[in-house]
């Protein structure tokens, strides 16, 4: 073969492949006009709707225990983490000051005993002066009138008896005040022995001492208007922990009493624990430093306890957890992918929320109604039937689609010619 000739094969073999090249990227770009889109078939599954919440746990019973006396504490019997029983002895502050207090009480309480003893013997003697001036009164009435005795005589005798009876009225009264005073000093000396019976602090309840903020030696602060007051200690009953969580505005309503709830624990992170919601709050948590019906109160969670079921090893106060509150649950329910779900403005300009459903190579809007969520699905009340097969993705696709536009589903691109590319929606690169 000539040079000449084989110059002219191989010019005819170039423009050949050009134009095959030309052909195949005009398909393409026919091709990359369209949409390409991911769909999923419609099916019936089981959805669990759940509201996810963070929060710490705390015991369900726990008692802080502080000072009602001030003092130093001369005996300490217990120590952080200990189990103790109810009634039994944690600790002493100083009794000194109270032991002499009720000695006071005591001895006042005598003295007031023994003055209204004395005045009880005061009212008999004023009570006998008197029945023996009466009795002078009668025999000088009759003496004077047989005129024995003088008028005068007979006044003396009936002034006597005035004066007996207002010493027999002064006496009584004395009695009544010594009643009171013996009252006060009653009162005085269970007031003191109130107050030495809270310098012994025993177990309220039985638990463990899971806070410990005093030290023998160390004097207790009493609590006032302004000062908490020192906190000496806290018990808690580990047996029966709750999980207390702060759950969303946007959430709240969903929550009932009973819900069934997954707690994890970060300290017990190879373990799930089962819970059931005993407690929700009816007011949102305030922001520190808030006050009830400021201007400045931003609370948008509310506390929501949830009771643990079963035992948690090495349980400790304000450890971290999570949960999920179960809300609803369906079986076998049509169900849809979130992420196919978007919203669409009707005839008369509303928006109206629904999915694009792919038949023939184009698709439909329908609107749908949705149910309840679960954690990749959202259940259908209306709006598809099971089979239909709806456009998931990508995201800009279906935020872009309009009510029959033709479109290609991305598992279908492939050219004639045996050329696979690909596509994306919004994608530069070239063919693969």
């Amino acid at each position: 073969m000539t040079k000449r000739a084989k110059t002219s094969i191989t010019l005819i073999l170039t423009i050949l492949v050009a134009i095959a090249g030309f052909f195949a990227w005009t398909r393409y770009r026919e091709r990359s006009e369209t949409p390409v889109v991911q769909a999923e078939r419609i099916e019936r599954r089981d959805l669990v709707a759940t509201v996810e919440a963070s929060g710490k746990l705390e015991p369900e019973r726990l008692v802080n225990i502080s000072a009602d006396t001030m003092g130093r504490v001369t005996d300490l019997a217990v120590e952080e983490g200990e189990e103790v029983e109810e009634g039994q002895f944690l600790m002493l502050i100083d009794p000194e000051s109270a032991e002499s207090a009720v000695a006071m009480g005591e001895a006042g309480l005598r003295v007031a005993q023994e003055s209204l003893n004395a005045s009880h013997v005061a009212v008999e003697t004023a009570r006998a002066n008197l029945e023996l001036s009466l009795r002078n009164e009668v025999r000088a009435k009759e003496l004077n009138r047989e005129q024995i005795v003088s008028q005068e005589e007979l006044d003396r005798a009936e002034s006597e008896v005035k004066v007996r009876r207002s010493e027999l009225k002064a006496r009584e009264t004395e009695v009544k005040a010594q009643e009171q005073r013996l009252q006060q000093e009653t009162a005085n000396l269970r007031s003191t022995r109130h107050v030495l019976s809270k310098v012994t602090i025993d177990a309220p309840m039985a638990g463990v001492i899971t806070r410990l903020n005093i030290e023998q030696g160390e004097t207790v602060v009493v609590g006032t208007m302004n000062n908490a007051g020192t906190v000496l200690m806290t018990i808690a009953d580990l047996s029966v922990i709750l999980a207390v969580l702060e759950v969303d505005e946007t959430d709240i309503l969903d929550v009932d009493l009973d819900d069934i709830a997954s707690v994890l624990i970060d300290a017990v992170p190879d373990m799930e624990f089962e819970g059931r919601v005993t407690k929700i709050a009816s007011s949102a948590i305030q922001t520190t430093g808030a006050q009830a019906g400021s201007a400045d109160q931003r609370g948008t969670n509310f506390e929501v306890e949830v009771l643990i079921h079963g035992d948690i090893p090495g349980v400790r106060p304000d450890f971290s957890c999570t949960a999920a509150i179960i809300t609803a649950t369906r079986s076998r329910a049509i169900a849809v992918p979130i992420q196919a779900l978007t919203v669409r403005d009707d005839e008369q300009e509303e928006e109206q929320e629904g999915v694009f459903v792919f038949r023939d190579g184009v698709v439909n809007f329908s609107p749908v109604q949705v149910g309840i969520a679960g954690e990749r699905y959202f259940e259908v009340l209306s709006g598809l039937q099971e089979s239909d097969e709806v456009v998931t993705g990508p995201y800009s696709a279906v935020r872009e689609l309009v009510d029959g536009d033709a479109v290609i589903l991305e598992e279908d691109v492939e050219d004639d010619e045996g050329w696979s590319f690909s596509l994306r929606i919004g994608g530069d690169g070239p063919p693969r």
